[in-house]
Formats: C-alpha cells, sequence, structure tokens
C-alpha cells in the first residue's frame, strides 16, 4: 500500500498535480520531513499550508508542495502516506560555496557579482539550477549587444561534500563585431557625409584617426540616431523620422552592416509663440527669455533652451520645482508651428535643513559661511548656484554637489556633498634650463588649517640665490560680515648674481598687516600696511645703479652699501568670479594692486600692478577651455629727495622670464641688461654683459588651450589637466637714457646692446604643460621653446615646479 501511494504521487507530480492517489479527504495525524540538513523542521513546517488535524484532500496536497517549492528551499519533493501520516522526502538545493570567473575582460568582477546578486546567486545562499541558464543568456545578450556576437558563457556546477557547489562562470567572449558599412536611406536635405560625420561609430576608421569608432555597440548606435533626428529637429524638419534601422551580421560574426532608413520632412518656420499658466504677473520677462520668434525656422534645441531659461527664471524666484511644458501645434498644410508654452510656477519652495557631508577635515562651519541659501530662506536657484561657485573658488574641494530633496510641496532639504582634495602644499621646485642648471625650493603651506579655513603659512627656501623664511596667517572671516585679516612676518637673503641679475646682495627683512573687505560677491578691497628694512651690499657699479647712487649717495656706509628702512601702504581691488579655487574652466579673475611707501620712509616710490586670468569653456562639462592671462606692472619714484628727482629702486625692479612669467627662458633673464662705460684708447666705450638688471616696467601675455590628459581614467581628470601655450612678455626701463648712452661706442657683447627705454623687444615661447593637484600640492610639468629671443636671453626648456598653479 505504502508504494502505491509512492507511485501515485510521483505520477502526479510530474503531471502538475493535476490528480492524486489519495481520492478520499481524510485528517493529517501528523507531518513529517526526512532530508533535511540546512533546513530547520520549524522552518519547512512554516512553509507548509497544513497543520496537524487538518481534513486534507488532493488539491490541498498539490498546494502543499508548491507552497515548499516557493519557499526556494529545496530542489526535488516527494510525498507519502502513511495512514494519515504525511512524509516529505525533500532534496535540498546545494549551499553555493564560491563563485569563480574567468576570461571577463568587457565586465567586470564587481559588475557580475553585482548582477548575480539580482538573481539571488551569492555565496552563502541555496543555488537554483533554474536560474542559471537564464543568466548565462543575459550575459551572452549584453556581449551582444556591444558588438561581441560570438561571446559564450557557461556555467560549471562542481558538488562538494556537505551539499555545496562551486560556481565557475567561464567567459569567451570573442572579438567585436566591426562596422562594414553605414547606409542611410532616404536623406536628400543632408548627404551620407554630413550626417556620417557626426556619429560616433564610424564604417571607416582607419589606424591613423585614434578617435574614431569602428566597434559595433547597440547603445553607441542608439545615440547616433539620436543625433541624426536632433540634427534635423534643429533645422526645422519637425515631421523628420526614422523609419527602420536594419542591422545584419555576416555568417562568420565579426561584421555587421547597419541601414538607417529616413523619411525628412519639410521645413516648418514658427507662426506664434504662446503661453499657457499662470506667469505670476512676470509676462515680459518671461517672454524675454524665448530665444526665438514668429518667422524663424522651428528648432527643438531652442525650444528646450527657452524652457531651461524660464525654469530657471521662476527658481530664482523660489519656485522650486516649475513645470515647463511645450506642445506645438503642427500645420502640415502650411507648414508652420504654433509654440504653446505651459507654465506652472507650482508653490514657492522653503528650505526646511541644510545636510552637508563628505568633508572629514573641513568643518561645517566654513561651508556654512559660504552659503547664500539660508535654511528658513525661500529656495533660489541663484542662490543655490552662487554657493556652488564660491565653495568651488575656495579651492578646498574637488567636487561640490549641491541637490534638493522635496519633503513636501512647498519644502525641501538641501544637501551639500563635497569631495575635499589637498589644500595644503609641500611647495618644491626643481628647474633645469640650458644655462641656469639645476635649483630647488622647499616649504610648507596649508590653505585650511585644521579645517578652519584659514591659511597657515611657513615657507623656507634655499637655492642658488636665496635664502628666505617667511611666516603668514590670514583668516578670511575675522568678522562674521566677511572682513578678512592677516599678519605677515619674513626674512630674506637675496644674492642677485646667482639668480641671472647683475650682481648685488639684498637681506630684507619686515612684518606686514593686511586686512580685506567685501564689496559683494565677487569684489572685494584690500588694505595693508607694512615695515621693510632692505640691506644692501657687494654692489657692482655700473651705470644704472650710479644713477641711482647719485640720488642716494648720501645713505651709502663705508663699504659702498645701505639700509633702507621703509613703511608702506598697500591698495588691492580683486575681482573674481572663477567657477573652481584650482584648475578652472570658466569666469575671469583680475587684480589691481598699487603700492606707495609713506612718510617716514628713507625711499619714495610707488609700484601699480594688474594682473587678469579668463576662461573660457569651448565644452559644456569644461574639459576644453581657452585661457587668456596677462600682466602690466609700472613702478617709479615720486617727489625729490636732497633736491633730486626720486627713481624706483634698483631692487624694487620688474622681470621676466621663467615659469610663471614667460615659459621657455629661464628666470629674470628677460629686459634690460647692466651697462658700464670707460675709455679705450682716448675713446669713450660702453660694454653690455649678460647681467639682467630688470626695470620699472613690464608686461607678460599668454593664450592657453586647456585639454583632457590623453587616456586618463575618468577618476582623476578632475585633478589634472594638460595644455598647449603661447607666452609672449618683456621688461624695459622708461628712465634709462638712450639718447645718451647710444652716443658711446661699443665694444663687447654688442649684440646685447638696444634701447631699454621703451618696449619693442617681446620675446615669445610656445610649449606644452601638465598639472596634477596632487597631495603634495599642484604639481606642474612644463616643456617650452622660445619662438623670439635676443641675444643674452637665457632658455630653459623644462621645468618641474610643486606648490603654483596659474
Amino acid at each position: 500500500m505504502f508504494k502505491k501511494y509512492l507511485l501515485a504521487m510521483a505520477l502526479s507530480v510530474v503531471s502538475g498535480f493535476s490528480h492524486f492517489a489519495f481520492a478520499e479527504k481524510f485528517t493529517v495525524s501528523d507531518l513529517q520531513f526526512e532530508g533535511l540538513q540546512r533546513v530547520t523542521l520549524g522552518a519547512a513546517l512554516l512553509s507548509l499550508p497544513i497543520r496537524e488535524g487538518d481534513v486534507v484532500d488532493d488539491y490541498d496536497l498539490s498546494q502543499a508542495i508548491k507552497k515548499l517549492y516557493s519557499s526556494s528551499h529545496f530542489e526535488s519533493i516527494q510525498l507519502f502516506r502513511d495512514d494519515s501520516v504525511l512524509i516529505f522526502k525533500v532534496k535540498e538545493r546545494p549551499t553555493i560555496s564560491a563563485i569563480e570567473l574567468s576570461g571577463n575582460d568587457k565586465l567586470s568582477e564587481e559588475q557580475i557579482l553585482d548582477s548575480l546578486k539580482t538573481s539571488s546567486i551569492q555565496v552563502g545562499d541555496a543555488l537554483d539550477r533554474t536560474v542559471l541558464t537564464s543568466i548565462e543568456k543575459s550575459l551572452e545578450d549584453f556581449y551582444h549587444s556591444i558588438g561581441k556576437y560570438s561571446a559564450q558563457v557557461e556555467t560549471i556546477v562542481t558538488a562538494l561534500p556537505r551539499n555545496r557547489v562551486s560556481l565557475q562562470f567561464v567567459f569567451r567572449e570573442g572579438l567585436t563585431a566591426k562596422i562594414e558599412e553605414i547606409n542611410i536611406v532616404g536623406n536628400t536635405v543632408y548627404s551620407d557625409t554630413d550626417l556620417l560625420k557626426r556619429l560616433t561609430l564610424s564604417d571607416s576608421a582607419g589606424w591613423w584617426d585614434l578617435f574614431a569608432d569602428d566597434n559595433y555597440q547597440k547603445q553607441a548606435l542608439a545615440g547616433d540616431l539620436e543625433v541624426i533626428k536632433s540634427y534635423y529637429l534643429d533645422r526645422g524638419y519637425i515631421r523628420f523620422n526614422i523609419d527602420e534601422t536594419q542591422v545584419a551580421l555576416r555568417p562568420n560574426k565579426k561584421g555587421v552592416y547597419v541601414t538607417v532608413n529616413v523619411d525628412e520632412g519639410e521645413v516648418y518656420k514658427v507662426s506664434d509663440v504662446t503661453f499657457i499658466g499662470d506667469l505670476l504677473g512676470y509676462d515680459e520677462d518671461v517672454k524675454s527669455l524665448v530665444s526665438f520668434e514668429d518667422g524663424d525656422v522651428y528648432a527643438a534645441s531652442d525650444v528646450a533652451a527657452s524652457e531651461q531659461s524660464i525654469r530657471k527664471y521662476f527658481g530664482r524666484l523660489g519656485y522650486a520645482f516649475p513645470e515647463i511644458n511645450t506642445y506645438p501645434e503642427i500645420d502640415d498644410e502650411t507648414n508652420t508651428v504654433v509654440v504653446n508654452f505651459s507654465v506652472d510656477p507650482g508653490q514657492r519652495g522653503y528650505v526646511r535643513y541644510i545636510n552637508i557631508s563628505g568633508n572629514t577635515n573641513t568643518k561645517d562651519v566654513v561651508i556654512r559661511r559660504e552659503l547664500r541659501q539660508m535654511e528658513g530662506g525661500w529656495l533660489s536657484s541663484e542662490a543655490i548656484e552662487l554657493s556652488r561657485a564660491r565653495l568651488n573658488r575656495l579651492g578646498f574641494f574637488s567636487k561640490v554637489d549641491i541637490n534638493t530633496d522635496r519633503i513636501s510641496n512647498d519644502l525641501v532639504d538641501l544637501n551639500v556633498k563635497v569631495e575635499e582634495q589637498a589644500s595644503g602644499s609641500f611647495n618644491a621646485g626643481v628647474g633645469f634650463g640650458t644655462e641656469s642648471g639645476v635649483s630647488l625650493s622647499g616649504g610648507i603651506q596649508q590653505n585650511n588649517f585644521l579645517g578652519t579655513g584659514d591659511k597657515v603659512s611657513f615657507q623656507t627656501k634655499l637655492n642658488d640665490y636665496s635664502l628666505s623664511a617667511d611666516i603668514s596667517y590670514d583668516t578670511p572671516y575675522l568678522t562674521k560680515d566677511g572682513v578678512s585679516g592677516g599678519a605677515r612676518i619674513y626674512y630674506d637673503k637675496f644674492e642677485a648674481a646667482d639668480a641671472n641679475i647683475v650682481d648685488y646682495t639684498n637681506t630684507t627683512y619686515g612684518i606686514r598687516f593686511s586686512a580685506g573687505f567685501p564689496v559683494n560677491e565677487i569684489n572685494r578691497l584690500g588694505l595693508s600696511v607694512g615695515w621693510e628694512n632692505n640691506g644692501i651690499s657687494q654692489l657692482n657699479g655700473y651705470e644704472q645703479l650710479n644713477n641711482f647712487w647719485d640720488i642716494y649717495g648720501s645713505m651709502q656706509d663705508a663699504d659702498g652699501g645701505a639700509n633702507f628702512r621703509n613703511f608702506d601702504l598697500t591698495a588691492t581691488w580683486s575681482r573674481n568670479n572663477l567657477d573652481k579655487g584650482q584648475l578652472a574652466t570658466q569666469g575671469m579673475s583680475h587684480t589691481l594692486r598699487g603700492k606707495v611707501t609713506i612718510p617716514g620712509s628713507d625711499l619714495q616710490f610707488f609700484k601699480l600692478n594688474f594682473d587678469i586670468r579668463n576662461y573660457q569653456r569651448i565644452t559644456d562639462d569644461g574639459d576644453w577651455t581657452t585661457l587668456l592671462r596677462g600682466s602690466l606692472g609700472y613702478g617709479n619714484g615720486y617727489g625729490q629727495f636732497e633736491g633730486n628727482d626720486t627713481i624706483l629702486p634698483f631692487f624694487e625692479n620688474y622681470y621676466v622670464g621663467g615659469y610663471r612669467t614667460l615659459r621657455g627662458f629661464s628666470n629674470n633673464t628677460v629686459g634690460p641688461r647692466a651697462l658700464y662705460t670707460g675709455t679705450n684708447s682716448g675713446n669713450t666705450s660702453s660694454v653690455y654683459t649678460n647681467s639682467a638688471v630688470g626695470g620699472n616696467a613690464k608686461y607678460t601675455m599668454s593664450a592657453e588651450l586647456i585639454f583632457p590628459v590623453p587616456f586618463l581614467d575618468e577618476a582623476y581628470s578632475r585633478q589634472v589637466r594638460s595644455s598647449l601655450f603661447v607666452d609672449a612678455g618683456e621688461a624695459w626701463d622708461t628712465e634709462f637714457d638712450n639718447e645718451l648712452y647710444s652716443q658711446f661706442t661699443c665694444s663687447y657683447n654688442c649684440d646685447y646692446a638696444g634701447d631699454y627705454s621703451k618696449p619693442g623687444r617681446i620675446r615669445a615661447s610656445l610649449g606644452t604643460q601638465l598639472t596634477w593637484v596632487s597631495p603634495l600640492g599642484p604639481l606642474v610639468f612644463t616643456l617650452a621653446v622660445p619662438l623670439k629671443k635676443y641675444a643674452g636671453d637665457q632658455t630653459e626648456v623644462f621645468s618641474f615646479n610643486i606648490g603654483d598653479t596659474f
């Protein structure tokens, strides 16, 4: 009898529970399981809809077995009956103890394991063998979508003791099918050449074209079809349609032929622009945001841009979630379109909380004081964009994201997420020039001291021409209104001859206090006062220096040197709307600075400087950007000293050359040269040397094309950039008496001669630069060659520096 029940039950299970051998109803007196290992008896009983004492029939038993299978614990189930006792003999699904992958180059291990996890295939789970086939097929479908039509995925299941298995997924990816030919059928207005050159996929990628892609990819083709559609829609072809796309695979699965059938239609023009909805009384402002008018050719991109402009406009007014939709009314008889804008501003949104995350070093208060969107205030997209710009300009973060989390119709939370980057730097430099050799420098600077946003700097420098120490502290928020303050103590011993300048030694020490005052979000005024002592010694008597001592000769000591103690006042106006503090891609920064010595000083002089940087994006993401830089400087004396008109002290002169001013030329070597005069055989002669003396006027300018570093991982793209540049500049001395010295006969280094009293001896260079914002600070590598130079100029082909960026 027992065996009869088993056979009948087995047959009924195979036939989908269509009938059972237990035709009569009976009362269950006990439930028993055989074969349980990992699954507990309690868990098995919980999966059953039958309990002891229940009266069951064939249907109840079939539902019980279905319920056990749906628990995902069992691979096979057999049901036996011994009088009123039901016995379930089960075989549990094996436990996955290991998953191995091999041959997967296109898919990362993480991607595959995440995909398997969604199908409940992970270590520790029970294996459902029925899903393996579908997983293999879905993986192969992915490979087919990227053109690998010969790809195969095989799963090897290896049985292990204690009802465990290991899974090995073997990938045979094969080669990517190449696009043999792309045909566009139905186009008459624009040729195949016009359309194909706009696609990312290509059927003619030669070895010389590094950026062409002739590998077939389903997603890339879908994107290219959208490009074609947008191209037509932006030129008035509102009825344009892609009727059919055919992809034919060669028998060897190594090549495909793509055929795109299009229907161009006719050109449509805008006949009217209307607005539907509540414009909140800003009708004229909203209408002015539409970038097209009646009679213009319809362009889908103009419509989308107008929608975005209207959306931003209401966003600035606090309406965080305006609904702006466009409904074109097409008249096929006249080939015209009425563009209807539906505007629903919604409710004005208010900010409940501002949540800040990602700042492990920077304190919350440093971020919050830069925000122009306040908690409790109405939400303004303009304030959010300004907040993002201010945070980027700090230079503390490589990425700033500000998103809104809608809480209710009129309430949002603002989520500010930042990614910190190195805000301090170990300032070091290594340079090599054709004549200057190797030079080194070093120092430490922290622009975000202890996460407070304050700047602390301790600089020491030891190289061929300078020994210096500098301690400074600056706080951008001395007051809550944004008044900044700072102090600086410094010492420097400068050996001019080792810096490619005519020989003298200047030992300088001083102290300076500064304050800054915000005018508005991008304009700022600065004021500083300082005291400085200049100890001049080891002077080399050349004509320009003699002109200085003709005025201040009474201050010389017995050794021919002098000490000058000066008080100065410096005023600064700066304007900065750059999108980032480092590696900017958009915006302008310019600074005007004036310095003048004040009564009580030994010297009377002033200096004026103007610096400007202008970034303009070529691409929307800023990967391709142009940079134009310029700098002007002029200084001179004012008033008289002991009856003589004063001039700019020679140790305050401007110099050009080096990677900060004119790349491709050695530091300080561009500009006027020292002039010596003497008598030779009864004739007065002049001798020019290769030692620079600088001048009281200078300019530099640069044009730069910034582009992403080829083949660099996207994760590093925000920290590294490369560029091609052209630099130009020169220095001159407006106090140089060229009429006097041009009468002398030149006897040595005559090629160095020139009129140093006016500009005109321009130098220029061409080169490339790589900048990396590393954990040590910005690293700058430069290769440059002169395009225009003069005799005596010293070139510097390669330079490497840490701690400075443009």
